[in-house]
């Protein structure tokens, strides 16, 4: 049996062997997303089916619902979510009936389609072009408008599709220690929050926690407002994360105010919240 990934409106037909998913432009699927490590899980096909890894990623593999811990067997039909993207695992189409690659005017995440030797047959993969990258606070302020927008009409998928890059950006300079201006961080974290809610992604939840942990500051109250709408509906959290957070602000809980230490009762909550699930 052959099989082939859709991942949005479109198929990738698969061969036999092994494909790696992740940031890194060295992946036979490269996609620009935050949540996505730089290599992030792998494929293999063989003629027993298909298996999926994750290969030590920040945020998970999911599949179906559950995070994995070790390869495991996927089936046509399976849903795989890595970071904020989900792929599903269909049977290839019969070769005469094949109309290629999904269509659709839409707007996706950077996402490079590589070629290897083996593990992923060769197509081309045209898309509409991402939105320029966001370095500053009031650029982001005006995409995320239309991010409010699209969340607005319920329509999540295209709210997530709009902000990737700029969120990536944002991530991105943290992890590189590059100051950024609080209100871009702010801005980050309240979106980032609203995707959690709106798509039930808990990568989402973890992007805004690991944003604060780096600035080693509590969450201001309207992103933890949106965190707890959004503890009740994603599908996991890495609660590892959230323990390490909370009690990195526990040590510096002298130092802090009444408006801070109110936070920080607030995100001691989230976590009781978060090891109930």
């Amino acid at each position: 049996m052959r099989f082939r990934l859709r991942y949005l409106q479109h198929d990738l037909e698969l061969n036999e062997g092994t494909f790696a998913v992740g940031r890194n432009a060295s992946c036979q699927l490269s996609l620009d997303d935050p949540l996505v490590s730089r290599r992030h899980a792998l494929f293999e096909v063989t003629p027993a089916g298909v298996t999926v890894e994750d290969l030590n990623s920040r945020n998970g593999v999911i599949v179906n619902g559950h995070r994995i811990d070790t390869k495991v067997a996927i089936n046509v039909g399976d849903r795989i979510l890595i970071g904020s993207q989900e792929l599903t695992l269909l049977a290839a189409r019969d070769p005469q009936n094949s109309g290629g690659m999904g269509v659709g005017k839409m707007t996706l995440p950077k996402m490079r389609v590589n070629t290897p030797s083996s593990g992923f047959a060769p197509m081309q993969i045209e898309s509409d072009p991402e939105p320029s990258m966001v370095r500053r606070a009031d650029q982001f302020k005006l995409l995320s408008g239309v991010a409010e927008k699209a969340l607005a009409m319920g329509k999540a998928g295209e709210a997530e599709r709009l902000l990737a890059s700029a969120l990536a950006d944002v991530i991105e300079a943290t992890r590189a220690s590059r100051p950024l201006p609080p209100t871009l961080v702010d801005q980050a974290a309240k979106f980032s929050a609203k995707l959690a809610t709106a798509t039930g992604k808990g990568g989402w939840a973890d992007y805004v926690i690991e944003l604060y942990q780096a600035q080693k500051r509590p969450c201001p109250a309207h992103v933890i407002d949106e965190l707890y709408n959004a503890m009740r509906k994603v599908t996991a959290v890495d609660l590892n994360r959230l323990r390490s957070y909370v009690a990195m602000l526990r040590k510096n809980l002298p130092s802090y105010g009444p408006a801070e230490r109110f936070l920080f009762q607030r995100l001691e909550g989230l976590e009781r919240l978060a090891s109930l699930r």
